[in-house]
């Protein structure tokens, strides 16, 4: 993965220990918009790893193809991040 593999670490950290707070949060029958403000936070945090890890993608993968003139692989590569975004918009 070419993307910050620390930050991205760090963010799934923050991700889990939100998640788990949630799950606290229920078991203790939290107010349902506060549980719902929590895991709104928690798919925003998830959201933004995403755009780092696919912008990390084009940033490499996809331009290393590009750079190195295989086309085939390049097609690939785009194929690729046409199928996220495919899967993103729904």
């Amino acid at each position: 993965m070419k993307a910050n593999a620390q930050k991205a670490k760090r963010q799934l950290a923050i991700a889990k220990g939100q998640l788990e707070g949630i799950s606290k949060m229920i078991d203790q029958g939290a107010y349902c918009i506060d549980v719902s403000n929590q895991i709104m936070a928690t798919i925003a945090l998830l959201k933004n790893l995403n755009v780092a890890v696919l912008s990390a993608h084009l940033e490499g993968c996809v331009s290393d193809a590009a750079k190195d003139g295989d086309e085939e692989t390049l097609r690939k590569k785009i194929a690729e991040v046409e199928s996220v975004l495919e899967r993103l918009s729904h």
